[in-house]
């Protein structure tokens, strides 16, 4: 958070214009502007964002979505509460996203839909899930402001989602977005708000505020520096663990790689590493709480199983100073060898 931030919220809150408004209203052009899409709907979080980017999408009862389960689980809970079914997907062990060939054929002809979740900030390449013939959802909550082959990811599916918690690459508090084609968006802001309307079609407040909004669009304006900063930490760390056995960090990517995490894949049983980090005051974490097939009791998942017990996301945001860089990058070598 910088002054600059907290006057653009104090502005707000001074003009006494506190909901839903002309603040909105901008984030969502400059949103727009920012993922190259044609329209945005800003709403109260990813969650809600990916629940309304489905209905938009007519997903309901009978209906199937695939979604990977190396992932958050804001995406299992999002087709449920459309009524549809998820079938998962398992990790391409490269990109550590959902991989291709496993989504196809997980395919059915109740299949509305695929969520492809750019991966901790990293934009995958589309071609091989649009090629499916099946509607994508673009999940870029850890990945605005990546591009690949020049376009902005969020640009290629038939919805993109964005969430702006506390923690992702620009912040609103909690908040989200939907971008698309404007018809689809324009359902997205029917369902956000259900007051004052002469049908009861279901709708709920999805609703983002004009104090979140100021705060996101004085974020939006700095995330090319955010961006810029987590590239030079990645670039950092990548210099640092390169030479330290057992431990593989990931390639300079370009464009293509925000670095919302910075995960190394790791020889060493993570649980043990962990607590070695712990002990030297370095907060280290699993990039994916666990994969969500785990929560169902589900077997068949060899890689995301095998990608959850080797890869660690290392501290990495932009008000981390080098200094700590080099800290944490000393730590995880020893820990690695103790």
């Amino acid at each position: 958070m910088s002054v600059e931030d907290a006057e653009r919220v104090a502005r707000v809150v001074r003009s006494g214009h506190l909901a839903q408004g002309a603040e909105v209203e901008a984030f969502e052009r400059e949103l727009a502007a920012r993922l190259g899409v044609a329209a945005v709907a800003a709403v109260s979080s990813g969650s809600a964002a990916l629940e309304l980017s489905l209905r938009a999408l007519d997903v309901g009862h009978g209906d199937e979505v695939v979604v990977p389960t190396y992932a958050c689980d804001a995406l299992h809970h999002a087709v449920t509460r459309c009524g549809a079914t998820p079938v998962l997907a398992d990790a391409d062990p490269e990109t550590l996203g959902p991989a291709a060939k496993d989504v196809a054929r997980r395919l059915t002809r109740r299949t509305r839909a695929v969520v492809v979740v750019h991966p901790f900030g990293l934009g995958l390449d589309l071609d091989e899930f649009l090629a499916l013939g099946v509607p994508v959802v673009e999940d870029c909550a850890q990945a605005i402001g990546a591009r690949v082959a020049g376009r902005s990811v969020g640009s290629r599916g038939a919805m993109a989602v964005c969430s702006f918690y506390a923690t992702k690459l620009l912040t609103t508090g909690e908040g989200g977005a939907v971008a698309g084609a404007p018809e689809r968006v324009a359902r997205v802001r029917d369902a956000r708000d259900y007051d004052e309307r002469e049908d009861l079609v279901p709708r709920f407040n999805f609703k983002l505020t004009d104090i979140q909004a100021a705060l996101g669009r004085s974020q939006l304006g700095r995330l090319d520096a955010f961006i810029a900063r987590r590239r030079a930490i990645a670039a950092r760390y990548r210099t640092l663990l390169a030479p330290v056995a057992g431990c593989r960090p990931p390639g300079d990517q370009g464009e293509r790689h925000v670095f919302h995490r910075f995960v190394v894949t790791v020889e060493r049983p993570l649980g043990q590493l962990l607590e070695g980090l712990a002990g030297k005051g370095v907060t280290a974490r699993r990039p994916v709480f666990r994969p969500i097939h785990r929560a169902l009791g589900l077997d068949g998942y060899p890689e995301a199983d095998r990608l959850w017990t080797r890869c660690l996301s290392l501290p990495c945001y932009p008000s981390l100073a080098d200094a700590e860089v080099e800290a944490v990058g000393a730590a995880l070598a020893e820990a690695l060898h103790a």
